[in-house]
């Protein structure tokens, strides 16, 4: 059976060597001058050094570069991706248009990966930009089991789902944070993850959405954690092409964790069927004995009827 890239999130170098030894095929990282709620900012010699330490270790490394570039962000743009390639990333993600143009006018070889988050819904699209130069589509955290599946079925690039983690329900380019707090009159101060701030609904105040701002504006993430573990074997059928852990707004103990139960759950259901039912309820109870109490594990839209 073919196994699936288990992809992981890395804050910092460190975290990057321990997810990869707890078993990451790869790591995303990246900096949020170029790319969407990114878990740490790599400057472009810890990128180097971060591309060193993963493919010495047989792992890879994918730049985020999916930010929603306005006029004045493309400056520096072509000379970031020429760097990107020369220091020998094994893949640039990307949602903007604008990335795939200036990786044509300037001939860059690396391969691209589309992630747009909300738009990647269905296999036409995802072939479209196949055809433009991608290798592989990040499907939306909004479809089912169904619809991924008949994605993987029908598209002619490499499909990745995100199985375990935070996910983004909110962006804007306004600092909703600083502005207010200026309207209730207090000292703005940087609203960064590192504050661990969330926002509560007035009638269900036990959900935490965590809210935070960086340069590219306002994100605010769901209350809960999505967690696919006991359904690999599924995504596995499919032929599913990465996995993606989210490890952002997670220390690097608990990412260590979740990578080594989900890397054990697909050793497992390689071997067998009979091998992964054995052994997914104890890895389920190491993911639960980790996960914060205040964030329930979901299943998000993998088994919700989509109604349109």
């Amino acid at each position: 059976m073919k196994k699936p890239e288990l992809l992981c999130t890395a804050a910092n170098l460190d975290e990057l060597v321990k997810v990869i030894e707890a078993g990451a095929d790869a790591v995303s990282i990246g900096h949020e001058r170029y790319g969407l709620r990114v878990a740490g900012n790599f400057e472009v010699e810890e990128i180097r050094k971060a591309t060193e330490a993963a493919h010495a270790r047989g792992a890879k490394v994918y730049v985020s570069v999916n930010a929603l570039f306005h006029n004045d962000d493309l400056e520096g743009l072509p000379e970031y991706l020429k760097t990107l390639e020369e220091i020998g990333v094994d893949a640039i993600v990307f949602g903007d248009t604008a990335v795939v143009m200036i990786a044509r006018q300037i001939g860059l070889k690396v391969p691209l990966h589309w992630n747009a988050e909300v738009l990647t819904t269905n296999y036409e699209t995802m072939n479209y930009w196949g055809r433009k130069g991608a290798t592989r589509a990040f499907v939306a955290r909004e479809l089912n089991m169904d619809a991924i599946v008949e994605i993987k079925e029908n598209a002619e690039v490499e499909i990745q789902v995100q199985v375990h983690g935070i996910t983004c329900i909110f962006h804007s380019r306004r600092d909703l944070v600083t502005n207010y707090e200026k309207f209730m009159g207090q000292e703005p101060k940087p609203a960064s993850m590192d504050r661990k701030l969330f926002i509560t609904e007035e009638k269900r105040d036990d959900l935490q959405y965590p809210i935070f701002e960086d340069r590219n504006g306002t994100h605010i993430m769901s209350a809960e954690d999505i967690c696919i573990l006991e359904y690999l074997d599924e995504l596995m059928d499919a032929e599913i092409d990465s996995f993606k852990i989210e490890g952002i707004m997670k220390d690097t103990d608990y990412n260590v964790k979740v990578v080594s139960a989900y890397r054990r759950a697909i050793d497992a259901y390689a071997e067998g069927p009979e091998a992964f039912l054995n052994n997914i309820g104890n890895l389920m109870e190491e993911i639960r004995a980790i996960q914060p109490s205040h964030r329930e594990l979901t299943t998000g839209f993998f088994f919700k009827e989509q109604v349109y």
